[in-house]
């Protein structure tokens, strides 16, 4: 099956707006032609100036001529602008309905998709890409249309009036042309590509050392601490002056060819005239060497259009790399599960690679229960607890919620079921009051207060200047860490969903918030909005192990399988794992208390 062209794709988003963008190519054409009619005016100018020579008195058209000029050239700009209002209208339509579609399809991904992309190379799709068709629908194709009609209008020009400089005329255009079509070439299109990936390898390292800027100011470290920061600006820094080396022999070969077109016109009059100066072949010569600088303009307007087609294949590379996504299979059938206990059976999961974040993982949790999740850095916690979520599916296995496969129950339903308190919670600018609501749109500003309160934050309320109606990021006002982490805590006790997952919720909170997001966890996970609710069955993931030491069991995960699980006693009378993380996490605490009492 043939593969359809970029072009004949963006047509498709332009709806009934692409005849917009035939209608700008007609413009174009008609406005480039238009602009060479200025240059018979001045060869007629050239003309009667020469035959009356040295009485200019006697040339009676010139001022007609020139006003004529002027008149054609103010209607080509009228013409070209008129193309370009038809092109951008196009172009911004193509742009947002690709914008509209790619955040429709972002909205029916798995939340695991969206943080193997990360949000800031998601964003730059979304924006960029488009951003990056737009230029080109609206810009190069209208110029692209009238490069290609100006070069046949020059052919009439130059050939109508002297065939032999005409010819010559033409020669350098060839070599420029030839010189134009090696560097644009299939080894441009994969260079545009590295120039692209590392470009945006370098900006995703330059936010995330950005952000490291704290840790450098306070522990005195270098910009070459961040070495994944520092290899990509070494790596872009080699790309790009390895393509400017390469790209400098064709250059200077490209500007001298269509720059030269003097040398030829000057020998070949020069040549013609061996036998002496005739009057004609002196008002060609001139007039060649006014219009011939017209060929070398066009040339290099095709040599960019060409560069801009990459960077348009590029970012429909990119564009179609988030489309071909697959969403996940919804489910018919109204299956609502009877109780809240949760089942891994033999469950397997990749991001990609052998390497396995999740191996044949079986575990079961009663309803009601707590259980904790620890392990080191990359041993599967947060994907089993993402698993459980639907995040993504399985590769293998299948994950049961009451004894119903997740992939049964609608999403809406399991939504419903589950509610998240991740360690680095986001806030939307908006008031406190609306950020608590999103979890619960139909609920009563009693029910966000108690939620508030619950979640031990009256002490934010009372300093902030419009109470629970303070809009978040205006005016100054911004929450800590500790503090935004509780406001979603109230979140998730609005909710009251049966089902808890805590990803390190405390992990970024000071001693004063620590201890009172544990405090609103506690209220959370036992159901303290309603009198009447149910223990929650809650999964915790965790690197303090203090706050995991109640937990009704504790899964010790190493490389993607569970290899010891148990009660906190159970687990350190068995001496193994759990044990040396419990021992090396009472000395690293012990450690910070002697520090701070010898400070």
């Amino acid at each position: 099956m043939k593969k359809q062209s970029n072009l004949s794709r963006l047509m498709e988003y332009a709806g009934k707006h692409k005849m917009l963008t035939y209608l700008s190519w007609i413009l174009s054409v008609m406005s480039a032609l238009l602009a060479l009619v200025p240059f018979w005016y001045i060869w007629r100018i050239i003309h009667d100036i020469l035959e009356v020579s040295p009485d200019f008195s006697q040339a009676e058209d010139v001022t007609r001529y020139g006003w004529s000029a002027v008149l054609f050239a103010v209607i080509s700009v009228v013409v070209y602008i008129a193309a370009l209002m038809c092109s951008h209208i196009s172009a911004f339509r193509v742009a947002a309905n690709i914008r509209k579609e790619l955040m429709r399809h972002i909205t029916t991904l798995p939340l695991g998709v969206t943080e193997k992309y990360g949000s800031g190379r998601l964003r730059r799709t979304v924006n960029t890409s488009s951003a990056a068709t737009e230029t080109y629908l609206a810009h190069r194709l209208p110029d692209k249309a009238g490069a290609i009609a100006t070069p046949i209008g020059l052919l009439f020009l130059l050939l109508v009036f002297d065939w032999r400089l005409g010819l010559l005329s033409l020669v350098p255009v060839a070599l420029g042309f030839l010189i134009m079509m090696k560097m644009t070439g299939k080894d441009m299109e994969q260079r545009m590509k590295e120039y692209q990936n590392a470009l945006s390898d370098m900006s995703n390292e330059a936010v995330e050392y950005v952000r490291g800027i704290p840790v450098v100011k306070t522990f005195g470290q270098t910009i070459f601490s961040f070495k994944r920061f520092k290899a990509t600006i070494d790596n872009y820094e080699k790309w790009v002056i390895s393509y400017t080396k390469a790209l400098r022999l064709p250059m200077m070969f490209y500007t001298t060819a269509i720059n030269g077109v003097f040398a030829f016109l000057i020998a070949g009059g020069i040549f013609f005239t061996r036998k002496g100066v005739a009057n004609e072949l002196l008002l060609n010569l001139i007039f060649y060497i006014v219009i011939t600088p017209v060929i070398g303009t066009t040339l290099t307007k095709i040599m960019f259009m060409s560069e801009d087609a990459m960077i348009v294949s590029d970012a429909m590379g990119r564009i179609d790399e988030v489309l071909n996504e697959k969403p996940l299979s919804e489910s018919t059938a109204n299956n609502i599960p009877p109780d809240n206990s949760i089942a891994l059976e033999h469950v397997t999961y990749s991001y990609g690679g052998e390497k396995k974040a999740l191996n044949d993982v079986s575990l079961r949790i009663k309803q009601g229960q707590t259980i904790a999740l620890v392990g080191a850095s990359g041993s599967g916690k947060t994907t089993l607890a993402n698993i459980v979520t639907r995040f993504f599916d399985p590769v293998e296995g299948r994950v049961l919620i009451g004894n119903i496969d997740i992939r049964d129950i609608p999403k809406e339903t399991l939504m419903n079921k589950v509610s998240f308190v991740f360690q680095n919670s986001r806030l939307i600018k908006a008031s406190i009051l609306e950020n608590v609501r999103m979890a619960k749109p139909g609920a009563t500003r009693e029910e966000i207060t108690h939620a508030l309160k619950t979640a031990q934050c009256l002490d934010i309320i009372e300093k902030l200047p419009n109470g629970i109606d303070t809009v978040i990021g205006s005016n100054g006002v911004h929450l800590s860490g500790g503090e935004r982490q509780r406001i979603a805590i109230a979140r998730a006790i609005l909710k009251n969903a049966p089902i808890l997952i805590l990803d390190e919720a405390t992990a970024f909170a000071d001693p004063d918030n620590e201890v009172l997001i544990q405090q609103a966890l506690s209220a959370l996970s036992k159901g303290e909005l309603k009198s009447n609710s149910p223990g929650k069955t809650v999964i915790m993931i965790a690197h303090r192990l203090s706050s995991i030491t109640n937990a009704d069991c504790i899964y010790v995960l190493q490389d993607g399988k569970i290899v010891e699980s148990g009660t906190h006693n159970n687990l350190i009378a068995r001496n193994g794992i759990f044990t040396r993380m419990w021992k090396n996490y009472s000395e690293a605490a012990e450690w910070r208390i002697a520090k701070e009492v010898k400070a």
